[in-house]
């Protein structure tokens, strides 16, 4: 085996929720009467909850306090988990579910690399709630991605050098994030393009995957 351990990002990756932020976000941009698009939505994804909000926050012409940041924050993260509730373990795309399966008889270890802090509600949501070696996300981590901290984590709680890690991610941060911690990385989705030029894979679907391990 080439790899030890495969580090899956979550949201774009293991599940599409990003219609649900999508949803929420426009919900706060509404409130505050600012400009929101796909484009700017585009932009969030990879980064955490208080980053993405700043991104938002670039069209309101004012300042926010610290207080104000936080709430609106977890207005929308209340949004979001509301959306949430629409997640079943039938939402889970079988190509996923079967790649995921045949990885663990694989023998590899597998782990979840998310900025999130919703990522192990959405893995019960699933259905997946015990089918990681390890879950790091936005609760453990104190920098988003494109830092490594999150992969360091997740090598660190199954005890396998990052060199030996896989990460699997669908933003370009993501992918920068992988190669910073010194690990290989597969780009699927957006993160595939050419200007993901750092990723040593490129995925058309999760499954190809197992042509690499």
């Amino acid at each position: 085996m080439k790899y030890k351990a495969i580090i899956f990002d979550l949201d774009g990756v293991i599940c599409h929720t990003d219609e649900y932020h999508y949803m929420a976000w426009k919900e706060i941009a509404k409130e505050l009467k600012i400009p929101y698009n796909r484009a700017i939505n585009d932009r969030m994804r990879g980064i955490d909850r208080m980053a993405s909000l700043d991104v938002l926050l670039e069209g309101s012409g004012r300042v926010f306090s610290p207080e104000e940041k936080v709430y609106l924050a977890n207005k929308k993260n209340m949004s979001y988990k509301n959306l949430l509730n629409n997640l079943t373990p039938k939402k889970l795309d079988p190509d996923v579910k079967e790649t995921l399966a045949e990885v663990r008889a694989a023998g590899l270890k597998m782990a979840i690399g998310s900025s999130s802090k919703n990522a192990k509600y959405i893995l019960g949501r699933l259905g997946l709630d015990d089918y990681f070696d390890a879950v790091s996300d936005g609760t453990d981590a104190t920098h988003a991605k494109p830092d490594p901290e999150i992969f360091l984590l997740a090598a660190t709680k199954m005890a396998v050098n990052p060199k030996d890690c896989l990460v699997v991610e669908d933003a370009e941060s993501g992918i920068l994030a992988a190669k910073a911690a010194g690990m290989d990385a597969a780009a699927i989705g957006d993160a595939a393009g050419p200007e993901s030029n750092p990723s040593d894979y490129k995925l058309e679907k999760l499954s190809d995957l197992l042509k690499i391990i």
